[in-house]
């Protein structure tokens, strides 16, 4: 598999196991939604089956949809099926293949599964596809779902911007180091940093770098358990030199959607400035909580 496809797969797999859960605990039901599901003879949306049908919960009075578009549906349906049947998921896990083009077929699929106010989650592999997703299709899932996270895998070059303004308020981006974009897009702060997360851990297991798709050096992180903070804390501090000061909760925020780190490396770095002097805070002493205000003066 390319680089691209090894983090991606590795990281849909990983989040699916923390959101999943969350979401049933939220309430009885749950959508996942996988498009371009026929783009990679299947595999990504063949291994989604076999996480969720291993969910304990779905033993428990709870129900999770997966939708898979595709345009092959034939082949996806035989796949889809034989992986559900093997890994002898529970009576509250629904599989449904649809034919068709993502961009067709999508949202009209979301709402026959009734993926209208419950957790949704849609997963959009376009890397291969030709074309990324239409800001309309995109809007249409995060218009679905309450909540809903959307996770996008993008061709080198395309314009995030669009993205940033599909009605999820917390977005960030990350570029591999072949170029191609992971964006994810969310109303849930926790679901965030779960995200990112996840991600240093597919990317640590598969050995590959990340970076700032905003980058103008196009810098690249090696992911480990000991990365260079270097980057995070030139944009923390031009992000205080730019607002006066700032609570950590708003900066462990702003590294969570405009930088490739995670909240944890915020507050490693801000605690490191602290103690050197090069920002103050207030109060002066206690813990460095999500309240605590920092500042350059």
């Amino acid at each position: 598999m390319s680089p691209i496809t090894t983090v991606t797969r590795e990281l849909l797999v990983r989040y699916l196991q923390t959101w999943a859960p969350g979401a049933l605990h939220r309430g009885r039901r749950a959508v996942y939604a996988h498009g371009y599901a026929d783009a990679d003879d299947g595999a990504a949306a063949e291994a989604a089956v076999r996480v969720l049908a291993a969910l304990p919960d779905l033993a428990r009075n709870r129900e999770l949809s997966m939708v898979a578009v595709g345009a092959e549906a034939g082949g996806l349906i035989g796949r889809l099926g034989a992986a559900q049947r093997d890994s002898g998921a529970a009576a509250g896990l629904a599989v449904l293949p649809v034919g068709g083009g993502t961009e067709e077929r999508l949202a009209v699929a979301l709402r026959a599964a009734g993926a209208s106010r419950v957790p949704l989650l849609a997963f959009l592999d376009a890397t291969s596809a030709g074309e990324p997703p239409s800001v309309t299709t995109v809007a249409a899932v995060a218009s679905a779902g309450k909540p809903a996270d959307v996770l996008l895998a993008l061709p080198p070059g395309t314009p995030l911007e669009p993205y940033r303004t599909v009605g999820l308020p917390l977005v960030t981006a990350v570029r591999v180091a072949t170029g191609e974009l992971l964006v994810f897009g969310t109303a849930s702060g926790r679901n965030l940093e779960d995200f990112k997360e996840e991600l240093w851990a597919a990317a640590e297991s598969a050995g590959a770098r990340l970076g700032d798709p905003g980058d103008p050096e196009d810098l690249l992180i090696d992911v480990s358990p000991e990365p260079d903070h270097d980057p995070l804390r030139r944009a923390l501090l031009a992000r205080l030199d730019e607002a006066g000061a700032a609570t950590v909760t708003e900066l462990r925020t702003f590294a969570l959607t405009d930088t490739v780190y995670r909240a944890a490396d915020a507050t490693t770095v801000l605690r490191a400035l602290v103690d050197a002097g090069t920002v103050t805070r207030r109060p002066e002493h206690g813990r460095l909580g999500g309240d605590v205000s920092i500042s350059t003066s």
